[in-house]
């Protein structure tokens, strides 16, 4: 049968959107990505997704740097593969953006917090650069069903669900466009030069503490080698061998010896 005839095939535990009436998508980037694509002129064949998005067709999706790979359950028994693709800003690109998000603090400071500055698209615009796409030719959106209509209900609930998963993390916007989370942060702390945590006091070598690794605690140390004047044949103490001291007999060989 094919697909479009026939009820969907009914999964557990397929992705399910949040929202179960109205709008998808609760933060104002999830909003903006959602009117983006409405702007493209398919936001009449995206509501034919919202169905599946809440009913939980979706099966699996994941995003990974200029590419959104999900599985979507239709009326036959084998998923739909759909792919939504997007153009990856270059090194150089992200390195320009990061200059200007740096230079300004406010900007780095809702980043470093987590939070999406409201006006982040001013930042790609000013380098000629779209955060979000700005005509159908920046997307390559395909699945594997013989639907013709464009998109299909299988692509809109990915759309949707990709949107929802914006409002849980604004970087996986970044992270589609080819900037992790993780390195766009080390990137910001770093241009503005955020000190790094102090570093613990060195700890003496074992060969420069021999002389005193030892000595019981609270022991004053020997002294060192050059100042140690006849302090071994002191700690020996009084040494007699009848009427004889043996200790001071044995000090002019000591010295002798020692060269004091």
């Amino acid at each position: 049968m094919a697909e479009g005839w026939g009820r969907p095939i009914r999964v557990p535990g397929g992705l399910r959107a949040r929202s179960r009436r109205g709008r998808i998508g609760r933060t104002w980037w999830s909003q903006r990505f959602i009117a983006a694509l409405e702007e493209l002129g398919i936001g009449g064949r995206l509501q034919r997704g919202r169905t599946y998005a809440r009913g939980g067709q979706v099966l699996s999706m994941t995003l990974t740097r200029g590419v959104v790979i999900a599985l979507v359950q239709g009326s036959v028994p084998e998923p739909y593969r759909v792919r939504i693709g997007i153009r990856a800003f270059s090194e150089a690109e992200w390195r320009r953006v990061e200059q200007v998000l740096a230079e300004q603090a406010g900007y780095a400071a809702k980043l470093l917090a987590g939070r999406m500055p409201t006006d982040v698209e001013d930042v790609f615009a000013a380098e000629g650069l779209r955060l979000f796409p700005a005509d159908l030719h920046q997307l390559g959106m395909d699945c594997t069903c013989p639907d013709w209509a464009f998109p299909c209900k299988h692509l809109a609930a990915t759309c949707y669900l990709l949107a929802e998963s914006f409002d849980e993390d604004p970087f996986r916007i970044f992270a589609w466009r080819g900037r992790e989370r993780a390195e766009l942060l080390a990137r910001l702390r770093a241009l503005r030069g955020v000190a790094a945590e102090p570093a613990a006091p060195p700890v003496p070598a074992l060969a420069d503490r021999l002389d005193s690794f030892w000595t019981a605690p609270g022991a004053p140390a020997p002294p060192p080698a050059e100042d140690t004047g006849d302090w071994a044949l002191d700690e020996l103490g009084p040494l007699r061998s009848g009427a004889h001291d043996l200790t001071e007999l044995l000090r002019p060989a000591y010295r002798a010896m020692t060269g004091r």
